[in-house]
């Protein structure tokens, strides 16, 4: 096999030939032969895996289920309740309670608030009497796992999930960290995934915070760190791995943990989490990223439909609404798009919300992009209702509840205006901490946000509940 490379990065020709040497010897350790040919490298690989460019790719092995032999059963019942099980709630940032308030601060409704060792951008969520969430230590290479008592705020356990093994500094974004994901549970088994040792492990814990089992789903070649979080799917827990060497949807059996699907989606490192819904009366799993919104069947992973959209990277994650999907995006390109159940396009435009999801209420769509600017479209034809600068950056994805918009910056600020296409009526600015990256996590008469307080080798995180 042989793969003619021209200079990366921009070099050319007249690069100083102890830099090719260096680089020639670099992809020499991956290769059986090295030659130089007028200003490119003709490399002749011996072994997987092999190096693109600088990119090394690690082919995806893909794994049907009839070859794998898992058996899909529906969820385990279960009287836990299942308030806020995994990312976005599991319901698309949209929750039907209605006591949660609206004003707090550091002395009015709030019912408690604990620290959060290490860091991580793991949303909360909440199982029965537990509030979990990950976070890393830098200094020690540790990925835990930490759950608190939902009433009181005290930790309950923390689990120790990988020591060592984390990426190296250039290979994370600045504004990231090595506990991303948000964890999902079905009420028996919390799943959890990290990128550690160049490869995505996901890991069972039962609700005690003892390990089930852990798996080694593929390789990763990180470009900014791993983002996406599981989602549930009967006795599946099915994860995205898009990376430049190899990007891969997979499916694991929450029983075992062994892998029971997965499928190669191509070679574009992205960032966002997969989602679940029902569309024209089937399952779907669906997830943007590569150029495209995609459509997977969650018993077999075989793609259903997809439709050339949005950019190659992307992080928030598809919403649904009635039989319309609704995604933005991205990086290099910019689109917010809504396509039928079937993947035809229905309205789009040129905004781009890259970091935080989409939220809808069923008549409208709501979105605070990135550079905080608020925004309200008809659902029904994509004409923007109203739009508002909120001011500051923000990464938190907002959540409904109660006929309001919930949603935090970057600067410790948590908005709440009302979820309403008539104009945009803020209902209040409430300031907790000095920066949020989570999302926040909505149960019973709760709210909880991951905040951090502080800045530079002083900052700290809380976990805080707010509360009547």
């Amino acid at each position: 096999m042989a793969e003619r490379f021209d200079f990366p990065f921009g070099m050319n020709p007249s690069i100083r030939l102890n830099d090719k040497n260096m680089m020639m010897n670099s992809f020499s350790r991956n290769s059986r032969a090295t030659h130089f040919r007028s200003g490119a490298w003709l490399i002749c690989f011996a072994a997987m895996p092999i190096l693109v460019g600088c990119t090394k790719r690690t082919p995806v092995e893909e794994v049907s289920l009839a070859e794998s032999g898992i058996s899909i059963v529906d969820a385990p019942v279960t009287e836990i309740d299942l308030a806020w099980p995994q990312w976005r709630g599991g319901t698309q940032g949209v929750s039907a309670a209605e006591n949660v308030p609206t004003e707090w601060s550091t002395s009015e409704n709030k019912r408690w608030q604990a620290d959060v060792p290490g860091r991580g951008h793991s949303s909360p969520i909440v199982v029965g009497d537990l509030v979990v969430l990950g976070t890393a230590i830098e200094s020690s290479e540790t990925q835990w796992v930490i759950a608190y008592d939902r009433a009181t705020g005290d930790e309950v356990w923390r689990t120790t999930v990988h020591e060592g093994g984390f990426p190296s500094k250039r290979s994370v974004h600045v504004k990231a960290t090595n506990a991303n994901s948000t964890l999902a549970s079905d009420g028996k088994t919390l799943v959890t995934a990290h990128l550690n040792g160049d490869h995505i492990w996901v890991t069972g814990l039962d609700l005690s915070g003892e390990q089930l089992w852990q798996t080694d789903i593929g390789a990763f070649n990180s470009k900014f760190g791993y983002a996406p979080s599981p989602i549930l799917y009967k006795s599946l827990a099915i994860l995205a791995a898009d990376n430049a060497g190899g990007g891969y949807l997979v499916a694991v059996d929450l029983n075992s943990g062994e892998v029971a699907w997965r499928v190669a989606r191509g070679n574009a490192s992205s960032y966002s989490s997969p989602t679940l819904a029902l569309l024209s009366g089937k399952e779907q799993v669906l997830i943007t990223g590569g150029d495209r919104l995609a459509s997977y069947d969650p018993e077999s992973g075989k793609l259903l439909w997809k439709t050339e959209c949005i950019a190659e990277a992307t992080c928030g994650t598809v919403v649904v609404a009635g039989d319309k999907v609704l995604a933005s995006g991205g990086y290099p390109d910019k689109e917010t798009v809504c396509l039928s159940a079937e993947g035809e396009r229905i309205w789009s435009n040129r905004t781009k919300v890259y970091e935080p999801s989409l939220v809808s209420d069923g008549e409208n769509v709501f979105a605070v992009a990135d550079n905080g600017i608020a925004y309200c479209w008809s659902l029904e034809d994509g004409s923007v209702n109203w739009k508002r600068r909120l001011g500051g950056d923000f990464s938190s994805s907002p959540v409904i509840c109660n006929g309001n918009v919930y949603v935090a910056d970057l600067s410790g600020n948590q908005y709440v205006f009302k979820a309403s296409g008539e104009a945009y009526e803020l209902v209040s600015k409430n300031q907790f901490g000095d920066d949020c990256y989570a999302s926040p996590a909505i149960a019973g008469d709760a709210i909880f946000f991951r905040v951090g307080a502080g800045s530079g080798g002083s900052r700290k995180e809380i976990l805080v509940c707010f509360a009547p």
